[in-house]
């Protein structure tokens, strides 16, 4: 539901691949409910101040001055989102939950595969048992 506050603009974010993704921003929406900052910040940038969830991540980040990085940040489950300055070790710790992310997702993706291999060779190996694939299937 849109707050009576709330200013929705559209800004066009350049992905390292060189690829742009409009983003909708709700201005207005990004301290309902928020916690204190340095609350926020102990927290982690990772974590949503408005419903807990651990899956903020970045939508744009840009060296701010020495130390420093704008960074905009979005929740996927709520919608929330921020956009500030935050010093280089906030960022430093921001980067290596992100990696940690990373590392996670790609360990259920292999463990994924390897299910579905699995999977994959068990019927191959149960239709040449049941005389299923003649050499006509090659």
């Amino acid at each position: 539901m849109k707050h009576p506050a709330d200013h929705r603009s559209t800004r066009r974010v350049t992905l390292p691949t060189g690829q742009f993704v409009d983003v909708l921003f709700v201005e207005g929406a990004g301290t309902r409910g928020a916690p204190h900052e340095a609350d926020r910040r102990e927290a982690g940038l990772h974590v949503c101040p408005a419903c807990r969830s651990e899956l903020v991540a970045p939508v744009a980040w840009e060296h701010a001055g020495p130390g420093e990085w704008a960074v905009t940040i979005q929740c996927p489950n709520c919608e929330w989102w921020d956009a500030d300055v935050f010093d280089e070790a906030t960022v430093e710790r921001f980067d290596e939950e992100l990696d940690r992310g990373t590392e996670a997702l790609v360990r259920d993706l292999l463990r994924l595969m390897r299910a579905n291999m699995e999977d994959d060779v068990d019927r191959f190996v149960a239709a040449l048992h049941a005389g299923a694939i003649l050499p006509e299937d090659f």
